[in-house]
């Protein structure tokens, strides 16, 4: 069956919000932009904050970014609604004295972030991206075009490449980037020269690698889309894009909040991750605008929700064997509530009631994912927030095939249905 043009558009956006945030630094800026050009305004966590009702707000904190809409009715034990995902990707990281190579090759030196699928990166062209900190103080991002690749060995040179290809994290992971000899070169000048700043004056720098290659819709009745990032930047566009919305026809008796968290790929603990006080830090103001006590605080937080979205895995036809025998959620069958016996997700029989309500408002279907017994799973913001907040949690995302891959599978109309459903979790 087709999806829907509404899906198809949401796909194509979601595309663009990709495309425009090769780093954790350039998503949290792209969370802004979008909700500063629908009205919302920006924070600076160094001044005062508005106290005004009606208000719709956004504060970036490095990689991170929390955008949240005030009803005009709010008190100080007005719930709180957030929808919480993450803006980093697995994948490689720009190591200090960065520019390197060998026999003629000008190569860059990386390090590996978080939990890639090493050969996934090989044989596509690739973008620096990040932020850089110069001696005057400011700090500018730059991303480059296609600048690097990381070659395969031919397979007239590996006999045995089919048979198992296992990269050295050291010694096969250095992308090429030129042709010359590294002590004349400067791979660093490449990134200020798109930031359109001079090298000299570059001081410090967080910089990776990314995936060149736009997102596309394809498949019969276009029913995949193939992105990179799209662990987790599939959920921040839902947010984002139902945050919106939601500014549009504020609900009253609950504040619609997204955060989007850097660092989740190595387990979120940092000042911008959601492991740290950033979500506390923007509560404790918020709730403080409303003239909130310690127990205000505490009323309101009891009351409120949070949805942890992240993507999880869809039956794989080839490796079936892999997962639950019976709970197989499939990509375009809906958005998925994962659940875990030992809380590496935080779902609970609450959290899956109420799930299930706000899926039914938006119209939408959901599935259901558990791991196989025999294969450990990963885990999410959820537990982590539920822990140092005492929200109320449920883990949601979509099924995904390729996942922690350079470019990953989704399914069309279940991106759209993700934000369908974070639209209704904003307005309840």
């Amino acid at each position: 069956m087709p999806v829907s043009p509404a899906a198809l558009a949401h796909a194509s956006d979601l595309a663009d919000f990709v495309a425009a945030s090769p780093s954790s630094y350039h998503a949290a800026e792209e969370v802004a932009r979008r909700l500063q050009e629908a009205g919302f305004a920006r924070l600076d966590e160094t001044e005062a904050w508005p106290t005004q009702a009606g208000g719709r707000f956004v504060v970036v904190r490095d990689g991170a970014a929390i955008g949240w809409v005030v009803p005009s009715d709010a008190t100080a034990t007005t719930p709180v609604h957030v929808l919480g995902a993450h803006t980093d990707s697995p994948g490689l990281k720009l190591k200090p004295k960065p520019t390197t190579g060998s026999h003629g090759w000008l190569q860059a030196a990386v390090e590996v972030y978080g939990g890639p699928l090493l050969n996934s990166w090989l044989d596509r062209e690739l973008r620096l991206a990040g932020r850089l900190a110069l001696a005057d103080g400011r700090v500018v991002l730059a991303a480059t075009g296609p600048l690097l690749r990381l070659p395969q060995l031919a397979i007239h040179l590996d006999r045995s490449a089919n048979e198992g290809l296992s990269l050295d994290k050291q010694t096969g992971t250095q992308p090429v980037w030129g042709l010359g000899d590294a002590a004349s070169a400067d791979i660093l000048g490449e990134l200020a020269a798109a930031a359109g700043v001079d090298a000299s004056e570059i001081r410090g720098y967080d910089a990776v690698v990314a995936d060149a290659a736009r997102g596309a819709v394809f498949g019969k009745d276009d029913a995949f889309f193939a992105s990179g990032r799209l662990d987790d930047l599939a959920s921040v566009h839902a947010g984002v894009v139902a945050l919106i919305e939601a500014s549009e026809s504020p609900s009253s008796g609950v504040i619609p909040m997204l955060a989007a968290f850097d660092h989740e790929e190595l387990g979120s603990a940092s000042r911008s991750g959601a492991a740290g006080p950033f979500l506390e830090d923007v509560l404790v103001r918020l709730y403080a605008s409303f003239g909130a006590d310690a127990t205000h605080q505490r009323r309101a937080m009891a009351a409120s929700w949070h949805l942890s979205s992240d993507v999880g895995h869809s039956v794989h036809p080839n490796f079936a064997h892999k997962h639950d025998p019976v709970v197989q959620p499939l990509l375009g069958s809906g958005p998925i509530l994962k659940i875990n016996a030992n809380q590496r997700y935080a779902t609970d029989a609450v959290g899956a009631a109420a799930w299930a309500g706000w899926c039914e408002s938006a119209g939408v279907g959901y599935q259901e994912f558990v791991s196989n017994n025999a294969v450990p799973c990963g885990s999410t913001i959820g537990p982590i927030t539920a822990t140092r907040l005492g929200i109320r949690t449920v883990d949601i995302g979509i099924p995904i095939l390729s996942m922690h891959s350079a470019r990953e599978l989704a399914g069309v109309s279940d991106l759209h249905d993700l934000s369908r459903v974070a639209r209704a979790f904003f307005a309840d």
